[in-house]
């Protein structure tokens, strides 16, 4: 009998132990400051968003984007903690004056309430890593480490394909349904940039000259920049193509490798990667 109470007061232990180990968001971010590698900078869009960020967390969900679709499934899951690389309320710096009264931020935020989420922004810092973080994700995604240039991370050096293999084999790689292509889908193709997400035209247009460089892939970019340039280069007989794959899909993999990270340093709760499903689909 004095054994089995013994060992019910170690499960009562353990179990109070366990609860009271668990950190607040706060100190997760900390911990993410600590292990990043990069000196904390300001001013930064890395910050809380949403919530109370000295409650304790009960799980965490990794997001590209945290969509009210992201923050429904991570809730369902037990996450209370979001971790998100692009912003939730529609603009870089998530400012929400503006939307103080609009439908569809209102029942977002009604739902962030109700189930006590807290969500903090992961962008800057994560892209400040070397080697940059959501790079390093797209690459090992697309298993590219073999092909990297010598010289330039940002350029691969693949075997010799026709630019619409190339455009299918990114499709089925990343799951893509709405990706763009603009070139001759014949064209041989083997030396490629590849420029996630949204830098701006000045660095696509960069990339997309490269020397050597037969095609660039790209996150999204106003259509009278970038996709513009890119199709007069095509007109004008430019041996060139480039590849549109979305903003989500072009960084979604740099967060799934964020997971991954997190995992090596915060193991009192679960760390999960939830996807953020591509907004778009195809009418055929």
């Amino acid at each position: 009998m004095l054994i089995r109470i013994g060992l019910l007061m170690t499960l009562i232990s353990c179990s109070t132990l366990a609860q009271v180990s668990k950190p607040t968001a706060e100190q997760v971010i900390e911990r993410i400051k600590k292990n990043v590698g990069v000196s904390w900078f300001e001013p930064t869009v890395d910050t809380f968003k949403a919530g109370d960020s000295s409650d304790t967390v009960r799980g965490i969900a990794v997001t590209m984007m945290s969509t009210l679709d992201v923050l429904q499934r991570a809730a369902a899951d037990g996450d209370n903690l979001i971790i998100t690389h692009e912003p939730t309320f529609y603009g870089h710096e998530d400012q929400t004056t503006k939307l103080l009264n609009d439908p569809v931020y209102v029942a977002k935020q009604a739902f962030i309430k109700e189930h006590h989420l807290i969500i903090w922004r992961f962008h800057d810092h994560w892209h400040a890593r070397r080697p940059d973080g959501i790079h390093t994700g797209m690459i090992h995604a697309l298993g590219w480490e073999e092909f990297k240039d010598k010289d330039n991370d940002y350029v691969f050096h693949l075997q010799p394909t026709t630019l619409k293999e190339l455009a299918l084999s990114l499709k089925q790689k990343l799951g893509i349904h709405t990706l763009r292509v603009i070139g001759d889908s014949s064209a041989k193709v083997s030396t490629v940039s590849l420029s996630e997400g949204f830098p701006g035209f000045d660095s696509n247009r960069r990339y997309f000259q490269f020397p050597g460089v037969d095609v660039m892939i790209m996150g999204e970019g106003h259509e009278w920049e970038t996709i513009e340039y890119a199709a007069d280069a095509v007109t004008e007989n430019n041996k060139k193509g480039l590849i549109v794959l979305g903003h989500i899909p072009s960084e979604q993999a740099g967060m799934e490798e964020c997971a991954r990270w997190l995992r090596t340093f915060v193991n009192e709760v679960p760390v999960e990667f939830v996807p953020a499903k591509e907004p778009f689909w195809v009418a055929e």
